[in-house]
């Protein structure tokens, strides 16, 4: 027994790494076969395939995407996103926005609402390994730095399509707060998340300019 110890140490090890890195692991799998094929996700395509593992894996043709709710959520369509977002959470409320996370993408209390005036809407979500222990939106930005500048982002709020177009791509130190108070002149679109996922070192943050709203 003794000598099987180390072996079965290591093996429980190895279980649990896979346990933990396993979202990440299958977002970045899907994300490198859908770049393959050639495949894309498209907002109300109601006439392809839903999101299905079959569709993931085995199809090439484009997946349909609906937005979670019409009031207030997330659609990107080239990392496969469709969310809530939780409407004014507190930043400095570790508590709070935690267990928001735990239902969707934050709003950031001290931004603005999307509008066609100028203002920063400020939303920010997980990219995590610890879903057992964050839910079922853990892991739901692990692809964020997927994004290039021209990417589209939807946001829908009471019943209104506002779509954005990625501007820029960040890494910030944990500490720097300059991409949720910047002033603004036009209306933009803040994304951010943890980076490397995971951990609290940096910040990968994402703006989008607001080009079209229906």
């Amino acid at each position: 027994m003794r000598k099987q110890l180390p072996a079965l140490l290591i093996f429980l090890g190895v279980v649990l790494v896979i346990i933990a890195f396993g979202p990440f692991i299958r977002d970045e799998v899907w994300f490198y076969l859908k770049e393959l094929k050639g495949q894309e996700y498209e907002l109300g395509a109601d006439v392809h395939k839903k999101d299905s593992v079959f569709a993931r894996l085995l199809s090439s043709r484009p997946i349909g995407i609906d937005p979670a709710n019409k009031d207030f959520s997330i659609v990107i369509e080239k990392i496969g996103v469709s969310a809530p977002i939780n409407k004014d959470v507190p930043v400095t409320d570790n508590q709070a926005y935690m267990e928001s996370l735990r239902t969707g993408v934050a709003h950031a209390s001290l931004s603005k609402y999307p509008s066609k005036n100028p203002g920063n809407t400020y939303l920010f979500a997980h990219a995590s390994v610890n879903f057992w222990k964050l839910g079922k939106y853990a892991g739901v930005f692990n692809l964020l730095r997927k994004l290039d500048t021209g990417d589209k982002i939807y946001i829908f709020y009471e019943g209104r399509a506002y779509m954005y177009k990625v501007a820029n791509i960040e890494i910030v130190k944990g500490w720097d707060v300059y991409s949720i108070t910047r002033p603004v002149i036009e209306p933009i679109l803040t994304l951010q998340t943890c980076d490397p996922p995971g951990t609290t070192l940096n910040r990968l943050v994402v703006t989008a300019k607001l080009v079209s709203v229906e």
